[in-house]
């Protein structure tokens, strides 16, 4: 009885893992590749297309607003925030469209301005320099916006 019960279980087993659908090679491929190589992918920045706005509300590269809580990933077509951990920004970034890139390899970083204790002055600094290590790192060029 043990012997059949197993047998019943492997057979199992092997049925389920065989109609399981594989990844497409464009999936796998995307899988194992690291967020930094698919950053790399995108051009590198270009100032002539960016460098004339007078007005951030026309920026269309990534938008990341320095906070308390992490960093604010601005979606600029609905003006929403997606909060993402500074340690998480390179996954986020790299999992943008090739069209949130217009500019090239550029990014647009504002810090938020609130009268803060000594505590919170110490976790954006701490944000900031997490932020621009990772995108330093990964050859992303930073157009730091100021504080309004």
């Amino acid at each position: 009885m043990r012997y059949l019960l197993l047998s019943v279980l492997a057979a199992s087993a092997v049925l389920l893992t065989s109609c399981a659908k594989p990844l497409s090679a464009p999936a796998q491929a995307a899988a194992s590749v690291s967020p930094e190589a698919r950053i790399q992918q995108v051009p590198p920045a270009d100032p002539q297309k960016y460098s004339a706005l007078k007005d951030m509300k026309a920026w269309r590269n990534p938008y990341l607003i320095i906070r308390l809580d992490g960093v604010g990933l601005l979606d600029v077509s609905n003006n929403e925030q997606q909060i993402v951990d500074p340690d998480k920004l390179p996954d986020a970034l790299a999992k943008l469209p090739a069209s949130a890139w217009p500019y090239g390899r550029v990014v647009a970083i504002q810090e938020i301005s609130a009268d803060a204790s000594d505590q919170d002055h110490t976790t954006l600094r701490k944000n900031r320099a997490l932020v621009a290590g990772s995108l330093e790192s990964m050859k992303v060029e930073i157009n730091w916006v100021p504080s309004s």
